[in-house]
């Protein structure tokens, strides 16, 4: 083709032609394309792919110009691969994608995007169309969602952020940091999670935002009327997970993300840590005082100090000189040992990790090739590329030897990744991203999921078909596949005290379940007082490990002297006698994606006033707790939600859907029991797995409507879950003025070696006469002083009737 030359315009100074560097909108959508369960919009330059992933989830793209990124995703490795029906209608003003749950809307005349339900109700909708950014120094786009933020909308969720439970008004962002001591509203933390829960007119819908880069989200803090999430670099991808409650969305976050894989049932137990125990007498001297005390604790903790001169996966041999026969002496007498292993790896020719490493080329290097170094606690070192699946896979074989010598566990810390000075890398240190490549700006905020994932999987091939235990410190979404956390680096204060209740609730419900924080404080001094406060709040976190720094004084639950003693005794042996509850509850999270911890909001999130509730959680779905967090507090007001619920220390009942003010002496904090619950009991051991299990007692909490609770039970330290080795029990109770029934069934391939149950009825209106079980009559009948009613029988029963 040839062209006139006067269509030519030449300039004097090109750079005149160039516009300047402007946010761009969407324009208006001309047309759709569907390609299987997605479907295209373009509005001439720029793409909109909208997935139709469940029925209750719609996953949302933008291409400023039309060219999508590969499709890669450290939290989702997986799409749902359901067949979903759905219809694609378009009309004069806009086109309409609807499954049976949800509707998704592109607005004509602007690409306005919305949601709504089955009713046509509108649950989320655009204030302004997606847009971007042209980020001229990096290559890519600044890219920004912002949505209508309605009067009374609330937002829950976005991990472990040190603030309000509600997040409304508040502006976060999420960028690994490594944050010691940090404070109220101090931003950002360890981990970032980019999923948050909102609830408007008693609908809740989630916004899962996949994007690794530093991600900022505005709840109506800049404009009460805007809601927005943004981020310096990646795609705008988004998931809309539709309720209508937050269980709902909790739910489908995980079928996204993934949940916990079944921990090691010791790994429920109580922890002891300290920066540091050493050297090898010292860590004995604890391990005698939990038995001499008659103190249950299951695991001990190593910190940096065991290693020589903090170089990973070695030994001390001044502090440690027989690592293997003191972990063997530490296992005979009821103790796992947890190691703690960082990222930095001491640039050092004479030191076996580093050198192999160096040879293999497996640590990150910066856009000009060199190296990427800094300091921490070993001094200059070099830092493994974990986004390359075979520095994983190195990572995770160095664990051979540790394992080896009898290492129980592994605690990955200094993975945000954190380095003395600079705070962290520079952005400009390149990643291998499984391929998918990258600088540190992308791969920042998934470097510490991705090495507590080498360090999962490293340990699951060396340990056979042990079920291994991790805990990290960073992370990004989908971390509970691979690892516990805890929050980090907290202080000895009641004020820590109440942000630990709301960051536990918090990262309950924004996907990782599995976790604690350091009981006590990190930092700083406890009285006696708050630290058995903390005990008993610990006693109901999902993970539960005292932790303190080296520059504080002894921290353990003897330290302090009686009374705390004794009560701190209490409520460990409390914990231990729950176990098989709270193992239940991680099987109800690992097989259905419930969370375990669950705030009063996602109890009752039609009650307005619950939006705001932030002390009281129930743990698992049938004990609710309201931890105490003043000092000197002798009473305090405990929401209960609707229903009847059961003082678990002197059995009143209670009927909820109301405010109560409950006494709060130091040995007690506010425990309920929902009425019909089955609360299974172990008998107190000083570690797991202590004793063989002669029966298992079953609490029965009386209730006149229809109660089911589970039990779950399997080997509680292999994999054999997985093959269906397991027994899933249900429980229903229902009683009426005359009688209560109580059935169970039993689904699975495992076999419980204890044989009976020892049955306590609490609760009951009448003095039983007779008992019936399974057609026979039960001969005794034990009455206690607080109206309460025992009895044995088999672990296979099918129904027992009570009757008056």
């Amino acid at each position: 083709m040839i062209v006139d030359e006067e269509e030519f315009h030449h300039l004097n100074n090109p750079a005149d032609g160039i516009k300047p560097i402007v946010k761009k909108y969407l324009g208006i959508p001309t047309h759709a394309e569907q390609a299987g369960n997605k479907i295209f919009f373009t509005d001439g330059d720029a793409k909109v792919e909208v997935t139709v992933v469940t029925n209750e989830i719609i996953r949302i793209r933008l291409a400023p110009h039309s060219v999508f990124l590969e499709e890669f995703s450290y939290a989702v490795p997986k799409l749902p691969q359901k067949a979903v029906k759905f219809t694609l209608v378009e009309n004069e003003q806009e086109f309409r994608v609807s499954t049976s749950e949800v509707n998704c809307h592109i607005r004509k005349q602007d690409f306005f995007i919305s949601f709504s339900d089955k009713n046509d109700h509108v649950t989320s909708a655009d204030a302004a169309p997606m847009h971007w950014e042209e980020n001229t120094q990096f290559g890519g786009y600044y890219v920004f969602c912002t949505k209508t933020c309605e009067p009374q909308e609330s937002f829950f969720g976005l991990g472990d952020k040190a603030t309000e439970f509600n997040l409304r008004g508040k502006r976060l962002k999420n960028w690994n940091t490594d944050a010691y001591s940090f404070g109220f509203n101090q931003d950002p933390l360890y981990r970032s999670i980019p999923f948050y829960i909102s609830v408007s007119d008693n609908i809740a819908h989630g916004i899962f935002f996949d994007n690794t880069f530093k991600a900022h989200f505005d709840f109506g803090a800049e404009d009460s009327t805007k809601t927005s999430f943004w981020a310096d670099g990646g795609e705008l991808q988004y998931y809309y997970i539709h309720g209508p409650h937050m269980m709902d969305v909790v739910k489908n976050y995980h079928l996204l993300t993934g949940t916990h894989p079944m921990p090691p049932l010791w790994a429920l137990g109580y922890h002891q840590c300290r920066w540091s125990y050493y050297p090898e007498n010292k860590v004995r001297v604890i391990a005698n005082g939990f038995r001499q005390n008659r103190i249950p604790c299951d695991g001990i903790y190593l910190d940096i100090d065991y290693m020589d001169g903090y170089r990973c996966f070695t030994w001390s041999p001044k502090y440690f000189p027989n690592p293997k026969k003191m972990i063997a002496d530490l296992a005979a007498n009821g103790f796992k040992t947890v190691v703690i292993i960082d990222p930095g790896i001491r640039v050092d020719d004479n030191y076996s990790v580093f050198k192999e490493g160096k040879e293999k080329k497996y640590f990150c290097r910066r856009c000009d090739d060199y190296f990427m170094e800094g300091h921490v606690w070993p001094g200059r070192c070099q830092f493994p590329d974990f986004t390359n699946p075979e520095v994983r896979e190195w990572w995770g074989d160095l664990f051979d030897d540790l394992v080896e010598t009898g290492v129980a566990g592994v605690w990955n810390d200094m993975n945000e990744p954190a380095v003395f000075g600079s705070g962290t890398f520079p952005d400009d240190v390149r990643h291998q991203y499984d391929g998918y490549r990258g600088s540190h700006r992308k791969a920042h905020n998934v470097y510490g999921m991705q090495m507590v994932r080498a360090t999962y999987e490293g340990l699951r091939k060396q340990m056979k078909n042990k079920r291994p235990f991790t805990i990290t410190r960073a992370g990004y979404s989908g971390v509970q596949r691979y690892s516990s956390v805890w929050t980090g680096d907290n202080v000895a204060s009641w004020e820590h005290l109440k942000l630990g209740n709301i960051q536990l609730q918090r990262l309950s419900v924004s996907g990782i379940s599995f976790c604690g924080t350091d009981i006590g404080g990190f930092s700083g001094e406890p009285d006696g007082e708050l630290f058995t406060r903390w005990i008993q709040m610990g006693t109901f976190s999902p993970f539960m490990r005292a932790h303190s720094a080296g520059d504080t004084k002894e921290r353990e639950p003897w330290s302090f002297g009686e009374p705390f003693t004794s009560i701190n005794r209490k409520f460990i042996e409390l914990r231990y006698r729950l176990i098989p509850y709270l193992y239940s509850a991680f099987w109800e999270h690992h097989r259905y994606g419930f969370p375990i911890l669950r705030p009063v909001v996602m109890q009752e999130q039609e009650v307005a006033s619950n939006h705001f509730r932030q002390d009281e959680f129930t743990y698992g779905d049938k004990i609710l707790i309201c931890p105490v967090l003043e000092p000197g507090q002798k009473s305090r007001k405990v929401y209960l939600p609707k229903g009847t619920w059961y003082d678990f220390w002197n059995l009143e009942t209670i009927e909820g859907g109301r405010e109560i003010t409950v006494p709060t002496p130091l040995d007690q904090l506010p425990i309920f029991v929902k009425a019909g619950s089955v609360i299974p009991e172990y008998p107190v051991m000083q570690y797991t797995g202590e004793k063989e299990i002669e029966e298992v007692k079953l609490n029965i909490y009386y209730s006149d409507y229809e109660v089911n609770s589970f039990l779950f039970e399997d080997y509680g330290e292999t994999f054999a879950y997985e093959q269906d080795i397991y027994l899933e029990k249900k429980f229903v109770v229902k009683g009426d003025a005359d009688k209560l029934a109580i059935k169970q069934t039993m689904e699975g391939l495992y076999t419980p070696r204890y044989e009976g149950y020892h049955i306590k009825l609490n609760g009951l209106p009448f003095k039983p006469t007779k008992i019936i079980a399974d057609g026979k009559e039960i001969p005794t009948i034990n009455s206690n002083p607080d109206k309460t009613y025992e009895f044995k029988f088999s672990k296979n029963f099918k129904q027992i009737e009570i009757f008056k």
